[in-house]
């Protein structure tokens, strides 16, 4: 009878691991994820140690890690793309080598913070000159196809496979040539052999060998669901070092579905989660007027979005904060940005991401911003510079930071507080100001109307005077900035007026003094 019972007990576990599997992110510490995009490993190691593990962020997306093209092309000199443009997998970029890289997965694990690797798999270079320099000091032939530092060759390629008159994508109504011709000219690896497959996996492999938790997938659209899925069902489980026996890479493939192709979110589900564009381009729609916020009510699946267990949230991306268009909030509204992230981080749909970017000066052209391209803050010598910190915790030396503005980083803490509860207690005006509970752990309310909201609302909370997250912290029993007093029946007197900084109001259990 007992052995019956352990049988019965392991199956059940395997079950759940893999309903888990590569939809987990293994996050021990927080329940959202931060980009660091384009930061040194030392800096994002120290980062793990000294911000993100005491502030709750559950990991760190980096950039790619692998070895790129070096590029001066006209007055475009080491642009940030150039990281998407592979020349090997070998651990050489501009944010550091493999032991660096090695150090900061470790000592990020130690502080319990995730580390996933932004992977590009679905191609290598563009066409470059014959003797281009790469990051890590291979040699390439990119009109030859030829990358011996993997090795590829021309017949690891999808040429043969594309239909099209100039050999790249022409239609993307069209799946087959948007999944086996070039993407803007990038030499289009072929998923299909179990040559190239094999290589990937290595590479994957690792990286979570070190302790890497999981995976970006860079261009997922333009790869074949059953190709990836081969290859991720293929990897080894994650380090027994770091993570539980049995554990899976967690895996968010970047599916840009806007509707309207034949391409969709969907159809990648299977093998992990998918980056969901369309919540973060609702949200700046509808902060940016074209949407009342009373519609939100019922924000996700039933909005065309994928289930919230498939999905990775986000308000804007290092892609499109420079070509999304007036639509996605950017770091450059900082209100309404601070809004979006604030309702992202409360609504209980999806896996969140908070982008930390870098600045950089527009040059707006026929509505192109020609600087577009521009690369992370670097010396004269092309080497990125790390982040300043400044007494309020914000970034200096041309870092935004927007995951140290306390808006933010507060809003992470209540998601961690409010994790394991769903919505509840929806309200709104008909208009654009908003408030709805977690459970009976948080409360937020958000005011995007021009004219002041003052309202007795239901908090869900237990009567007692409480600490708003977003104007100030609770620091050794008081509060810096307003607070809330919640009566014995959860109501509460709500004021955000519409002059203040912020258009929003938090609290939560742990919030309260």
């Amino acid at each position: 009878m007992l052995r019956m019972v352990v049988k019965v007990a392991l199956a059940v576990t395997l079950l759940a691991a893999s309903v888990l599997a590569q939809w987990d992110p293994h996050v021990t510490n927080g329940q959202a994820i931060v980009h660091l995009f384009e930061w040194r490993w030392s800096d994002i190691a120290s980062e793990c140690e000294n911000f993100l593990g005491p502030r709750g962020y559950g990991g760190v997306q980096v950039s790619p890690p692998n070895e790129n093209v070096v590029v001066y092309q006209d007055e475009k000199s080491r642009p940030w793309w150039e990281r998407y443009q592979p020349v090997s997998y070998k651990i050489a970029t501009r944010s550091g080598d493999e032991a660096s890289f090695k150090d900061m997965v470790n000592r990020c694990n130690n502080a319990g913070v995730r580390i996933y690797v932004d992977a590009v798999i679905n191609h290598m270079s563009g066409w470059w000159p014959t003797g281009t320099a790469a990051t890590g000091g291979s040699t390439f032939d990119a009109g030859a196809e030829s990358y011996p530092a993997v090795p590829y060759s021309a017949f690891d390629f999808n040429d043969a496979n594309c239909h099209t008159a100039s050999g790249t994508i022409e239609d993307y109504g069209d799946a087959e040539q948007v999944r086996n011709c070039k993407l803007v000219g990038l030499n289009d690896l072929n998923q299909g052999t179990d040559y190239v497959r094999g290589k990937i996996r290595d590479y994957l492999n690792t990286l979570t060998s070190w302790g890497v938790a999981g995976f970006r997938v860079d261009a997922t659209k333009h790869m074949w669901p059953g190709d990836l899925k081969a290859i991720f069902d293929s990897l080894d489980d994650l380090s027994p070092h770091y993570f539980d026996a049995g554990s899976r890479p967690f895996i968010f493939q970047e599916v840009i579905d806007l509707g309207g192709e034949p391409i969709t979110s969907s159809q990648y589900v299977g093998n992990g989660r998918v980056t969901e564009f369309k919540y973060g381009k609702s949200l700046g729609e509808s902060f940016n007027g074209n949407n009342p916020l009373k519609w939100f009510s019922t924000f996700g699946e039933s909005w065309g979005m994928v289930d919230r267990g498939n999905a990775v949230v986000f308000i804007d991306n290092h892609d499109n904060q420079r070509t999304g268009g007036d639509m996605i909030l950017t770091f450059r509204s900082s209100k309404w940005y601070k809004m979006a992230n604030a309702y992202m981080l409360a609504w209980p749909y999806g896996f969140p991401r908070v982008m930390s970017s870098f600045y950089w000066d527009q040059w707006w052209e026929n509505g192109h911003d020609k600087n577009d391209w521009t690369g992370p803050p670097h010396d004269g010598s092309y080497n990125i510079v790390g982040p300043t910190f400044n007494p309020d915790d914000s970034c200096g030396n041309g870092w935004i930071c927007e995951h140290r503005w306390r808006q933010i980083y507060n809003m992470v803490q209540f998601r961690n507080v409010a994790h394991g509860t769903d919505m509840n207690d929806w309200w709104d005006n008909g208009s654009n100001q908003i408030s709805f509970c977690r459970g009976d752990r948080g409360f937020i309310a958000i005011n995007n109307d021009p004219w002041d909201m003052k309202e007795s609302r239901q908090t869900c909370l237990s009567s007692g005077t409480y600490c708003d997250v977003i104007s100030g912290s609770k620091i050794q029993g008081s509060c810096t900035g307003k607070t809330v007093t919640v009566n014995a029946d959860g109501f509460a007197y709500i004021e955000i007026l519409n002059s203040e900084e912020d258009g929003v109001l938090a609290i939560h259990r742990d919030s309260k003094l």
